[in-house]
């Protein structure tokens, strides 16, 4: 996969302390991944970068919207989400990203690419049953809502509950009442 160069941070040049990242994320770039979930994007993404003597510490936070389909009703709508994460990079002799928050990197390495980072954290913040707003609080009219109610197994009051019990269970039942 070709690396986007705007995710790309170059941190030989950076002093020792915190840097300030910001980037503005849009549908265009999960487009890129082929990940076709999304109707429209807008996230904001915050990358406060600390470099220290012998480590790279990044705290990722992500906040915006998504615009994406409802399972129960299909209607499209816009769903918050927000997400935070902390990687910590240090430097070795291979590359290797088997653990989750920590990135092992090459002693030469002079930049670090974060676009996988931002894309997996979108993912991961969008929940995983998608319901429209409107479905929670009744004020989406659906003709899908209007159909599964109408299809929903009804509820009935249970007019007598001692003539739907088995008369054989009444004995033990007393078993329970005689202590």
């Amino acid at each position: 996969m070709k690396v986007l160069k705007e995710f790309t941070i170059p941190f030989v040049g950076l002093k020792i302390g915190k840097h300030l990242f910001e980037y503005k994320v849009e549908r265009a770039f999960f487009e890129y991944f082929e990940y076709e979930d999304f109707n429209d994007v807008s996230l904001d993404v915050s990358v406060v970068l600390e470099k220290k003597t012998t480590l790279l510490e990044l705290h990722f936070k992500i906040s915006g919207w998504v615009n994406v389909y409802c399972d129960l009703t299909n209607e499209p709508y816009n769903q918050t989400i927000e997400n935070e994460f902390d990687l910590v990079v240090k430097f070795g002799e291979e590359y290797n990203d088997e653990y989750d928050d920590i990135l092992i990197v090459p002693h030469g390495t002079y930049e670090i690419n974060i676009q996988q980072y931002i894309y997996e954290l979108s993912i991961l913040a969008v929940p995983a049953k998608r319901v429209h707003p409107g479905v929670e609080d009744g004020t989406l009219d659906s003709e899908i809502l209007k159909k599964l109610e109408e299809l929903s197994p009804k509820v009935e009051e249970n007019k007598n509950k001692e003539e739907d019990t088995d008369p054989r269970w009444d004995t033990l039942k007393k078993l329970l009442t005689d202590k």
